[in-house]
């Protein structure tokens, strides 16, 4: 295995192990992982390039990578519209949470179209992969800060979105591939803002995950015996 071909297979180990994880925590926490615009984008991205893939007479390794991402965005879709609602405006219906997350998807679609139409196939995929990327991370972000809990978060999502896209900066943004005209500096430039926004977002769910942690076993008193008090933790009390 060479080198391209092993950050390629490193890149989709690593999302496939994020939209899993991404399925199994919104279940368990009965609500989704990935932000909204950022799994409409993604969602978009995915089925598109395996579209339009399969009309390449090869069979890429990366066509098929998409082709599994697409199946389990569908997983993703299913924790978002059936636990989103509880996230949006307590003001409107869940006829405009639903309405709203169409229009979502068909901009979202629309956008991943023209950035193929203006750049190609793989051109045009590589750039809107890594601006989305970048516009995930920042939004991973706003969502721990919204929800002020690591609630459909996990570790595992926030490293492997990590490593998951430090593979294809390294292999877009500094090897280079001459389907995209060798090393190219805008990727490689989004490339290093994601790790960065990424990295910023580990720390804060580290911190959050722990702080949570802390505050589930903060002793509470319940009565004094013989000088000494006795404790019982928090999610034993009434």
């Amino acid at each position: 295995m060479n080198l391209e071909m092993f950050l390629l297979v490193l890149s989709g180990i690593c999302w496939s192990t994020v939209y899993i994880d991404s399925i199994r925590i919104g279940l368990k926490d009965k609500s989704y992982a990935m932000p909204f615009w950022a799994l409409a984008l993604n969602f978009s991205w995915e089925l598109l390039q395996t579209v339009l893939g399969f009309k390449i007479p090869e069979i890429q390794t990366q066509l098929i990578i998409n082709s599994c991402w697409v199946i389990l965005d569908l997983g993703i879709l299913y924790t978002y519209f059936k636990y989103g609602y509880k996230e949006f405006p307590v003001t409107l219906t869940k006829k405009w949470f639903y309405a709203w997350s169409v229009f979502g998807l068909l901009v979202s679609f629309v956008l991943q179209y023209y950035f193929i139409k203006q750049f190609g196939l793989v051109l045009g995929g590589c750039y809107s992969a890594f601006l989305q990327n970048l516009l995930m991370s920042i939004l991973f972000i706003d969502m721990l800060f919204k929800r002020n809990s690591s609630t459909g978060q996990t570790m595992i999502i926030a490293v492997m979105k990590w490593i998951g896209t430090l593979a294809p900066t390294i292999l877009f943004g500094i090897i280079g591939i001459d389907k995209i005209g060798g090393p190219n500096q805008l990727v490689l430039v989004l490339g290093i803002l994601i790790f960065i926004f990424d990295l910023i977002y580990i720390i804060l769910l580290k911190n959050k995950i722990q702080s949570g942690k802390k505050a589930h076993l903060t002793p509470t008193p319940l009565l004094k015996e013989r000088g000494e008090a006795t404790y019982l933790h928090d999610d034993l009390l009434f």
